[in-house]
């Protein structure tokens, strides 16, 4: 499994702004990586797709879903912002909530 850092983008952090935080760590600055832009699939991305409705129930949970479609846990997000829902107390009893696939194909139209 490639990892989620590969493309990201690699920036040192000198603000003033954490000061308090590198002196407590004794450094002078952190790496951090860049923020990935994930895109929503337009109407003609939407085509290339399938998806399967999911009722949320009691123990539901994102990273559950996605090891049963996905068959990976770490995919949780791809349901989450397929759905434009940033976290599960954003979901109520009852919702239907799409599960997109092929994982490979959402995950292209994703990533632009």
């Amino acid at each position: 499994m490639i990892s989620r850092y590969t493309t990201r983008r690699v920036f040192k952090n000198d603000s003033e702004r954490y000061q308090d935080m590198f002196n407590v760590r004794n450094v002078k600055y952190i790496n951090q990586y860049s923020t990935p832009e994930f895109e929503y699939p337009d109407v003609d991305n939407y085509d290339r797709i399938e998806t399967i409705e999911h009722v949320w129930s009691i123990g539901d949970r994102f990273y559950k879903l996605a090891g049963e479609y996905y068959g990976d846990v770490n995919n949780w997000w791809v349901i989450a912002k397929f759905n434009n829902l940033p976290t599960e107390s954003h979901v109520k009893l009852g919702d239907v909530i799409l599960i997109p696939t092929p994982l490979h194909e959402i995950l292209n139209i994703m990533k632009g």
